[in-house]
């Protein structure tokens, strides 16, 4: 695989990712260069892997000398993909570009049709039903050990954004000391949670009494993750189409939580904005069903969010 461009800075964790995908990525960059030059880069390159796939990671116009050698190339196998479709189709987010100049990725992403909504709903049900029969137990046991190592409330309550941005009170089992200090992000090792509390978070027993934000029809099951409204007010302000996940009411876990790990900057939002995005401009009953299975896969694993 070839990236021409520089539009997007791939990621250590996306570049692991492509490299159990492909033999080879070879980056190459062609602005100040000859065209002469990138060519003959290019034919290096395509000289151990002829039937290639470049990737168009292009910002700045391509030099026509340049584009009419990559269009004979096509006779010769090599296919060609955007850098947006190619984030959608092998890392599975959609590419949000930094600097704001085209919004032309959001014309897809629409809230979900009434059919779609419902199948949510069905998923809703059937999930709350059977995991809260299955986890009664564990969640009267989460009760007598938050009043055995944490005196306290039981319950934390925040204020997250939902769909259309209209604001609902959250409910969790507080995982954290009752004086905590004040800290929007949370971090791995965070010293504010107590022992039990950190059990609760790599499990995610701790999210288990949102299943009351679900049957209310405040939150799905499964969709962009309800971010507290502090939060979202900075975020906002730095990724200004970050309202587009609020299309949709948010969920409990979903596609960016088990495709990223914990975030702890407006970077980290942003990367999880793009699998957020992805989720609701590709969703349908299987990708429902994936996510669910992955989710699944990180409880198990306990590798916590």
């Amino acid at each position: 695989m070839i990236i021409l461009g520089d539009k997007h800075e791939f990621s250590h964790r996306e570049r692991e990712a492509l490299e159990r995908r492909f033999d080879t990525i070879d980056p190459i960059s062609y602005q100040d260069r000859e065209s002469s030059t990138v060519a003959k880069r290019i034919s290096d390159s395509l000289s151990n892997s002829p039937k290639s796939l470049i990737v168009l990671n292009t910002k700045a116009r391509i030099p026509d000398t340049l584009l009419t050698y990559l269009v004979k190339l096509e006779s010769r196998g090599v296919h060609y993909l955007s850098t947006e479709s190619f984030l959608e189709q092998y890392l599975h987010k959609c590419y949000i570009p930094e600097d704001q100049t085209s919004i032309t990725f959001l014309e897809k992403i629409k809230p979900y049709t009434a059919f779609q909504y419902m199948q949510k709903r069905l998923v809703d049900y059937a999930g709350v039903l059977t995991i809260g029969l299955f986890t009664l137990p564990f969640m009267l046991y989460a009760v007598y050990r938050i009043r055995k190592e944490s005196p306290g409330d039981i319950f934390f309550r925040q204020e997250r954004v939902g769909i259309n941005g209209k604001k609902f009170t959250c409910y969790k089992f507080r995982s954290m000391r009752q004086d905590s200090y004040h800290d929007p992000y949370t971090r791995e090792n965070d010293s504010r949670i107590f022992p039990w509390g950190h059990t609760m978070r790599k499990t995610r027993i701790d999210e288990l009494p949102q299943l009351w934000n679900i049957l209310k029809g405040e939150m799905h099951l499964l969709g962009p993750r309800a971010e507290w409204d502090i939060l979202v007010e900075n975020y906002e302000k730095e990724i200004p189409y970050y309202h587009e996940r609020h299309l949709v009411r948010p969920g409990i876990t979903g596609w960016a939580q088990v495709n990223y790990p914990y975030g702890a900057n407006a970077e980290d939002a942003r990367q999880k904005l793009m699998y957020d995005l992805y989720y609701i401009k590709h969703w349908n009953f299987w990708l429902e069903l994936k996510t669910a299975w992955k989710t699944i896969a990180v409880m198990v694993g306990a590798k916590g969010r």
